[in-house]
Parts: C-alpha cells; structure tokens; sequence
C-alpha cells in the first residue's frame, strides 16, 4: 500500500470519531485526496459499484473536539466513477458491448461476469443424457410440437437469440423432471431451435430426406449444451450417436450432445424476463451457446461443428417448454409471454414470418395475434402467446366484419357493402375462403352483412351458414363447444362458444363468429410475406393498393363506381366454383346505390351508437365510425365487441365520403 493511500485510510478513520486526541496519527493541514482510479483500458475489466449506504444523522461537535470532517468518497464509489466517465454500463449496454469483443476460439467452456469486459475460462459441466426430440403427428392448438412462430431468411443465419420482451402475470411453472412425473416447479428448458436443413454428415443414409437438426438448449436443472440430431437417418447411426425412434414409427432418428457444456446457476420462473439464449455458427467450423442469466452474467460453450450449420441455417424458433423427452411447462392461468427471436443473417432485412416450430416438447399457452417484424441491425420476429383468450395466431390478418368492413392484409380498413358471394382471399389453390353478403333492405338498403362463409383448405370443403350450421364437405356436422374435430387430410375444426376456428397443418386459419343474424370473419396466414388474392389481399405490398381480379390496381383514395364495378364485381364467385351452395337461399347480386357511413345516420342515432361503442372500449377514429354504423343497422350492442380488440388500420379508404 503507498504512504498517500496509508493517510487517506487514516484520515477517513479519523473523520468518524468524537476526539480528534483519539487519533494515533495526526491528519496533514491540508489533507491530500485519494488516488484516482487508473482508468480501465478495453481489456481491464470495470469494477462494480459498491451498494449505496445511508449516512448517519449529524451531530453537534461536542466542547472542545475539532469539528467532524465529512467522509471522503470511495476511490471506486459510483460518483468517482461518473466523475471521471468510467461508471459501470447498464446490463443491456454492457451485453451489446460484450457481442463486441471476440470470444476465445478454444474449444472450451467460458463466462463473462458483469461488469466486466472479458471472458473467463471455467470449467465445463456434463450436458444430460436425454433426448429433446423434433415435433410429431399433429399440429396442436398450444405452442410446441410443431406450433409456434418462426422467423426465417433466404440466406444463411450466423448467430440467433432468444429473450422475452415482457413477462406479464406469470407466478408459478411445472414440469416433470427428466420427463417423469410428478410435476416439480421451475423445471423447464429454453431451446433456440434451427430448422431442419440439408448436411453433409445424412451423407450415409438411405434416405435422400434426412436433414441435420440443431438446439441451443438451457436446461434449468443448470447447464447449456447443443444437442444435434440427424432427422429420418433410417440406418444405424454413426460411432457414438444415439438411437431414438417415435412409437410405432420405422424411422430412426441419430442425436447426440456437443462435447462441452456450461454451468448456470438455476433460474426460478421470476428471472424469466431475463433470460435469453445466444447460439452462433461460424463458418471457420466453431458452434457457441451462450446464456444469459437475470445476474447479466454470460455462460457459453465452444467447440467443433458437427453438422456444418453455418452452411444450412435458415430458420429459427425460440421456445420456453418442459425439459426434454416431449413433456410439457405449464404456466399459470393469466400469463403471457411477449417472445423474440433475433436472427442475424448479414442485412438488415427482418425475417419472413412462418407459423412452425420444430421441437417436440410444449407449453400451456396458445399463440395470440399477429407477430410484429422488426428490421434494422437486429431483425427479429416478436410475438405473444399465452393462456388468456385472444385473436387465433397468424402470420399475417384480414378481417371481414359488421355489416361490412374489410380489413386487408396489409391493414387497409375499408367498407364494402355490396351483396353476393365474394372470393375474400385466395392464397393457392389449396387454400380459398368465399363470404355471402346480405343487404340489410327493406331498413338499409345500402348495407350489407356476412350470412355465410366457407373455405377449401386441400380437399376440405368446410361451410358456416346462419342460422348457425356446419357442413363439412357437403355434409351437417357438428361440433361441442370446446371440442376440436380433427379430419384424415390434416384440418382441424374447433368451436369456442360462438366462435368456429378452421386451420390447416401449413397454418392458415380462417373463424367466424356466428351471431344471430350476421357472421365476423378473420382469416389468418401461416407464412407471411405471402401471395394472396382477393378483397383482403393489397397490391404489389402497398397497403394502398388493391388489385382486380384481371390485375388492375385500384389506389386509394379510389372511386365509388371503380371499387363496387371494376373491383367488386370481379371477385364475385361464378355458381361453379362457389363452396357457399351447401348454405342454399337464391343470392341477390347488387350493390349499394349510394356510400353507407356513421355520418349518414340520423344525428342523434350517431350520437347513441358512437357513445356505446366508446363505453366498449373502441377508440381510434375509423373503427368508432365504423362500430356506430353497425350497432344502428345490426341493432344490438353486442355488435361493438369486435371493434374493441380490433388492430387500428394502417390506412382508411372512403369513397363517397361527404364530409
């Protein structure tokens, strides 16, 4: 210790007691200041700032003592250190500054301790011996086994992480440890999955479909490993892999763990918010998992690539579920989780939305909405799920509602009051959806509403007619409330209370809510950018575009005569290729005779109706108009609920609107 720091420690034991005679050592005059810190260089590591302390209250200098000195500040204090520049960064600033500096390419096992700026060698841990096998059979309703949001890009994926973006009333999770019942909290497994891609080392198999597979998984019984898979290899796996099969399944999988794997502390669900997962694929042959834990402290393991991923990586899903062998975690009831999947593929351009996950294992929550797609140095795809009732999860949204207004892909609100059968979208020849609209005549002769809706998806004909009717391939059927019937081709029929939901294996959905006398429809997509036709598709990707059958574009602000004749009238249905005959009745086709909006209504019957739809909850201009005009031509009340949990449109188009 140098003598200047010696009489700083001095003067600072001096400064707190009573006698200043009690001192063995005299304070100088003029008492020196404390060394400053040396200033860290980008390879020596900050300190961390001491905890704050509350200072004792004063007291008066008793007769005859010197007066108290005031305590000296720290050399390593928080304000020394905001003084000179050089105060700790902030866990995300710190994490950002970390994906800076290289990792140590030895294959081996390190952790980077906040504050500090450089990673430490630690000694590895043993990954466990279990399976976390890829998704099988069925699609379900809740995420994992194949259902969840993926973001995928056309070149190749060098790195991807997971993190939440907002853990909201999560208080308790299960699991089963191992797989094995009974259910323990906080055992669950956070995976950042790739999706299957072509590799060298299928080389052997007889299968010409074998594809490579790879997880980034953080068990919380402690420990970070990759685990790889060869999917479908159908013939005996290479020297020290694992054989797995599915029941009643000839097929053989190969898995095995990566060589190294870290330690982690164990997180309880309360750190959830924090926790992210990093996986990296280098090209020169090194894969990397990293874990971030609610300490901000990062834990990765290094070593050799096994199935050449930087070579095939084009997908990826960030997942939390049970821990390994298909089990399940289970939240309790009222949580949502707010998931984003970053992935780093050499532009700026965000990821294509794709409605597949590819783990086996799952979770009690369900997908809600549409994800959003960020650009930017971080592309990322961010999405919801959770066990609280909301819109059925899709890549892209349209809607068809009240009495009637469209809302396209794109997020372009418009209204469309003529009557008929309507092709509302068409994304390939396997998947159609068509609506019948019915005028609102003899009381309002300019408006329509939704009778009946159907959809193709493969060779199901699936139809929902007022009053209240199901047909499923020219035939009555039935389904319970709560209940989901699954047909051989792969389309799942549910029913919620009033609500049916129609969804293929590839994602694309389509449900009606059946009221009394009309039917609110949303269709859904399970891959988005995506080809679509129809009047809920846009033109050319421009929310302000809509297309005709024949390829005119219509731009908006667009004419009354344009949008019912040379748009409307070309997506009506021709009688043979209609899925609505099964809902019978003869179909009127005309349009209105004149624009139909809120500010046509009688004034105080505006006034009355607007007032109902704001007590609803509906707040944004377009859809208050819009909810007005429904609850004065469907009459009831009931009719502003749609609108309440409706997005708000990303363009409004009104031709004929007098202002």
């Amino acid at each position: 210790m140098n003598q200047r720091l010696r009489i700083w420690i001095a003067l600072h034991l001096c400064a707190g007691l009573l006698m200043f005679a009690g001192c063995a050592t005299a304070p100088p005059t003029k008492p020196e200041q404390p060394p400053a810190s040396k200033e860290p260089s980008a390879s020596t590591p900050r300190e961390a700032a001491p905890a704050p302390t509350t200072p004792a209250p004063k007291e008066p200098a008793p007769t005859g003592t010197a007066p108290r000195l005031p305590a000296p500040t720290p050399p390593d204090s928080t304000e020394a250190q905001r003084a000179r520049g050089t105060e700790p960064l902030s866990k995300d600033a710190w994490r950002e500054t970390m994906s800076r500096i290289p990792m140590p390419t030895r294959k081996a096992c390190f952790k980077a301790t906040y504050p500090k700026t450089e990673w430490e060698e630690v000694p590895c841990a043993t990954p466990p011996n279990r399976p976390y096998p890829p998704a099988r059979g069925r699609r379900q309703q809740t995420v994992g086994n194949g259902t969840d949001f993926s973001g995928e890009v056309t070149n190749f994926i060098s790195s991807a992480t997971g993190s939440f973006d907002s853990v909201t009333g999560v208080t308790s999770e299960t699991g089963n440890v191992g797989g094995v019942p009974p259910a323990v909290a906080n055992t669950y497994s956070l995976q950042l999955n790739t999706k299957p891609f072509t590799s060298s080392v299928c080389g052997p198999s007889p299968n010409p479909n074998c594809k490579g597979w790879q997880q980034f998984i953080y068990s919380n019984s402690g420990v970070a490993f990759i685990q790889y898979w060869l999917l479908q290899y159908n013939t005996a796996c290479p020297a020290g892999w694992n054989t797995f099969s599915f029941p009643m399944s000839a097929d053989i999988y190969c898995w095995e763990n990566g060589p190294n794997a870290v330690g982690v502390p164990v997180q309880p669900i309360a750190n959830l918010a924090s926790l992210r997962v990093t996986g990296t694929a280098n090209a020169g042959g090194t894969d990397t998992v990293i874990m971030t834990t609610a300490a901000g402290d990062l834990n990765a393991a290094n070593q050799d690539s096994i199935l050449n991923l930087a070579g095939g990586w084009q997908g990826a899903e960030f997942i939390i579920v049970g821990d390994c062998c298909g089990s399940d975690a289970t939240f309790n009831a009222g949580s949502t989780l707010v998931v984003r999947t970053t992935v780093h593929h050499g532009n700026t351009t965000g990821p294509s939305c794709v409605l597949e996950g590819f783990t086996g294992e799952t979770n009690n929550l369900t997908l809600v909405g549409t994800p959003a797609v960020a650009m930017g140095p971080s592309p990322a795809i961010v999405s919801t799920q959770s066990n609280v009732a909301g819109t059925p999860g899709s890549c892209a949204g349209a809607a068809g509602i009240g009495d009637t207004h469209l809302r396209t892909f794109g997020g372009l609100f418009y209204d469309f009051q003529a009557t008929g059968d309507f092709v509302l979208a068409q994304a390939s020849p396997d998947f159609v959806v068509q609506a019948r609209q019915i005028s609102g005549a003899p009381t309002w002769p300019d408006a329509s509403v939704n009778k009946a809706v159907a959809t193709q998806m493969g060779k199901t004909r699936v139809a929902i007619c007022l009053p209240a009717r199901l047909s499923i391939n020219g035939k009555n059927a039935r389904v319970n409330d709560g209940a989901t019937l699954s047909l051989p081709d792969g389309v799942d029929v549910s029913r919620r209370g009033n609500t049916y939901l129609i969804a293929d294996q590839s994602g694309d959905s389509v449900s009606a809510e059946v009221n009394a006398t009309w039917i609110n429809v949303s269709v859904g997509l399970g891959h988005w950018p995506a080809k679509v036709r129809g009047l809920l598709a846009n033109a050319n990707g421009n929310v302000n575009e809509i297309e005709a059958r024949d390829g005119a574009v219509l731009t908006n602000p667009f004419t009354f005569e344009d949008l019912y004749h040379r748009y409307g009238d070309s997506w009506r249905v021709p009688p043979e290729e209609s899925l609505l005959s099964v809902c019978g009745q003869k179909v009127q086709r005309s349009i209105p005779k004149r624009p139909f909006y809120a500010n046509d209504l009688d004034p105080k019957l505006q006034q009355r109706t607007r007032a109902v739809c704001a007590a609803a909850g509906v707040k944004v201009d377009a859809l208050l108009d819009a909810c007005a005009l429904d609850v004065a031509v469907i009459g009831r009340e009931t009719a502003a609920k749609v609108f309440a949990g409706a997005p708000a449109p990303v363009a409004v188009a009104t031709p004929g609107l007098r202002r």
